[in-house]
This record gives C-alpha cells, structure tokens and sequence, in this order.
C-alpha cells in the first residue's frame, strides 16, 4: 500500500478525530470535497482504513481490570492454533490476543470487573479454551498509554 503525503494526512486526521465531516476534513487536508470522498473510499477499499468506532471506556461499563495474560499450548500445529484461535473468539472479556514467538504462545489483554471476575474468566473461559497446557496472568495496575495507531505525520514521505 502506498500512501502519499495527503493519504497520511487524511489517516492522521481520522485518528483524532473520526467523526471529521468530509467538508472539514477535505478543508483540513487540501482538497475539494469530492476528491476528499474519493480518496477516502479508496482507502477504505484498500484496508488501509479498517472501521470506524466510538472508544468505551472499559471502567465505564464496569471492567475496572485489566490483565496480560500468557498462554502456552501443547503445540503450534495448524489444527491446535485455529482451534484455539476460535475459543479465544467467543471469550467476550477478551479485548486483544497476539501469535507470538518466543516462550509463550499467546498473549491476551482481557477486561474484568475486578479479582472475583477475573476468577470466573480464568475457570469459565481460559482453562477450557483446547490446547493450554500454561496460563500466566499479570494485572495491570495503571494504564499509562493505549493508542489505536501509529502518529503519523504528513511529512513522513
């Protein structure tokens, strides 16, 4: 995918602010309003643009913890990760997991009212899911960054 300066700066603008009305972000960009749509549209097309979503606090719906955990599985054959992969889906307190290299196998960020909660997940959901055979849990004690992105600037290219 090759982005030039005003595909960055349409990107970077989004990130700030993804509700920009095409008017705005066409003045803010330099570019007449239809250009503004066509090149959105292309970069929506092109995956370089992903989605739109509003940000919810995960306090704010009462999930007031966070925890890393570590998982292993018995082996990294096809059929061990896409069944694990599947399980990790369905877990609706897990907000990201990562196919890693190194030590563990996995690492999952999940979202929990508080300790009684993080039990439930860990016996309902983690030592269920196929395949574990090692979960580690840290707890977060304070978000200190939590970007979408990249900071881009138009100046990049």
């Amino acid at each position: 995918m090759n982005l030039d300066r005003i595909d960055i700066a349409i990107l970077d603008t989004l990130q700030g602010d993804g509700r920009i009305s095409n008017a705005a972000l066409a003045e803010k960009v330099g570019l007449s309003q239809s250009a503004c749509s066509r090149r959105l549209d292309a970069l929506e097309k092109s995956g370089a643009i992903r989605g739109y979503h509003a940000r919810i606090s995960n306090a704010a719906l009462g999930h007031r913890m966070t925890a890393i955990v570590h998982i292993s599985l018995s082996g990294q054959f096809e059929k061990t990760l896409t069944e694990f992969e599947a399980a990790v889906k369905r877990c609706p307190n897990i907000l990201s997991c990562h196919l890693m290299s190194g030590e563990y196998d996995y690492i999952l960020r999940i979202a929990a009212k508080d300790l009684a909660d993080y039990e439930r997940i860990h016996k309902e959901w983690l030592s269920a899911m196929p395949h574990v055979t090692k979960i580690n849990s840290s707890f977060a004690l304070r978000e200190v960054i939590d970007r979408t992105a990249l900071g881009m600037k138009p100046d990049m290219q």
